[in-house]
């Protein structure tokens, strides 16, 4: 028998979460999510599977070769979404005549993948997007950054970059070297400059796109602009000088500089990158992508952009879009490298013991009354040894204990155990509640 048994396992770029790893996971999208609904954004959920042809030459070639697509039991040519971007512009197609315009939503949820793993980039994972859809003006761009930057200080960090572009000045540029027709291609090859370098975009220029060493130098110049944001401003207006596309989208990136200012955003907190492309083919101006300035090499943790064409595809209506995706799982591994996440396994902070068998009721009575008091509070499920029962509180993260033995319910009190401090005091079982959370809050 044991020869038949299946090797547990699971598949390249797939993982399995224990609760140390998916404790921090769901804190992380309970702020994201606090912070979209701040804003007034709404929650909305999607299929995993749509029709192939729903998902196909939405985000180019290489997210094409990517797709999970297969023929399901009914015969139907469907795939596993690679984003949550181009399911919304289904979903608002279906939906907007009940919905109205604008809509602002957000969706937390997985997408796949068949790409190369690696570190913070696997074949299943999560994103939490928000978007608003049916607005062109401006302040709907803003308010992407506004909400990115909003983001990842409740997040708890400090040092981070939000670079943006506008894929209306690089289209200027492409007008002018005459590559307008090449224009994906281009900008796929700008969007792999910190992987493949200078040499190497330059290079997959030449073989995808032939272009001349003269126009391949004037792009690189163009990506490699650097210094504050009104000095590359004022290059880009040189370099796309007469093309009306370049010259909205010089607007359109000044208008954005002065919106975050306006919102007291830090200047070097939003940055015009005019390397940032994006390389999925649907966005149409702004452009986005967050750095964490102590792990830059990390990549991008947030992403996304204005995409003014891609629910014309589904309907006639107008319904230009703008939002941007939190990419969680890379966002995780850059704060457990940076010591962020903490070694917390317990989702209650309090263990209940409880002491013998005589008085578990009154243990499941405390436990009770510490959850109506707004308090998470575990039950230890035996009468174990007391020892063993802190031991299990001390592995998985619980803050306090409380104790109630036959002394204590005599007396009509608790023992509450700091488990940091390894301070005990004994308090009224009436006043329990109060005192755990004013532990809980010395603590914090």
């Amino acid at each position: 028998m044991a020869a038949d048994r299946i090797t547990p396992r699971t598949l390249k770029g797939f993982r399995d979460f224990t609760p140390e790893a998916m404790l921090p996971r769901e804190r992380l999208v309970d702020t994201a999510k606090a912070v979209y609904r701040s804003y007034g954004f709404s929650p909305i959920d999607t299929p995993a599977l749509e029709y192939a042809e729903i998902l196909l030459g939405k985000g180019g070639d290489e997210s094409d070769r990517q797709l999970y697509r297969f023929d399901d039991p009914g015969g139907r040519d469907v795939a596993m979404r690679f984003d949550l971007t181009v399911p919304l512009a289904r979903f608002v197609a279906q939906h907007i005549g009940t919905l109205g315009t604008p809509f602002k939503r957000y969706q937390v949820g997985p997408v796949w993948r068949g790409e190369n793993t690696q570190r913070g980039r696997y074949r299943e994972f999560l994103q939490c997007d928000f978007d608003t859809i049916g607005n062109t003006t401006m302040l709907a761009d803003i308010e992407t950054a506004l909400v990115i930057h909003d983001l990842f200080t409740a997040l708890g960090f400090e040092r981070f970059t939000i670079r943006c572009n506008n894929r209306k000045v690089l289209t200027g540029l492409l007008e002018r070297l005459e590559l307008t027709q090449d224009s994906a291609p281009v900008l796929r090859a700008i969007d792999k400059l910190p992987k493949i370098g200078v040499d190497g975009v330059s290079a997959e220029l030449h073989r995808t796109v032939g272009t001349t060493a003269a126009q391949a130098a004037e792009i690189l110049e163009f990506a490699g602009l650097a210094g504050t944001n009104g000095e590359i401003l004022e290059h880009l207006e040189t370099l796309v000088g007469g093309s009306a596309s370049g010259g909205q989208g010089l607007e359109e990136l000044n208008g954005l500089v002065e919106g975050v200012a306006a919102a007291a955003i830090a200047a070097d907190r939003v940055r015009v990158d005019p390397s940032i492309a994006r390389g999925l083919d649907y966005y149409t101006g702004a452009v986005f992508e967050t750095f964490l300035d102590d792990l830059p090499d990390i990549g991008s943790c947030c992403s996304g952009g204005r995409y003014d064409d891609l629910a014309s595809l589904y309907t006639g209506q107008q319904l230009p879009g703008v939002g941007a995706s939190l990419g969680v799982d890379r966002l995780l591994a850059a704060m457990d490298e940076l010591d962020m996440l903490g070694e917390r396994s317990a989702p209650a902070p309090i263990l209940v013991t409880v002491f013998d068998d005589d008085v578990a009721l009154e243990a499941l009575a405390a436990s009770a009354d510490l959850r109506r008091g707004g308090l998470g509070a575990e039950l230890y499920p035996s009468a174990r040894k007391l020892g063993a029962q802190l031991k299990y509180a001390n592995r998985r993260g619980h803050r306090l204990a409380v104790i109630i033995g036959p002394d204590e319910v005599a007396a009509g009190t608790a023992q509450l155990k700091n488990l940091q401090t390894g301070r005990s005091v004994e308090v009224p079982r009436v006043d329990l509640a109060a005192a755990c959370r004013s532990e809980l809050t010395t603590d914090d």
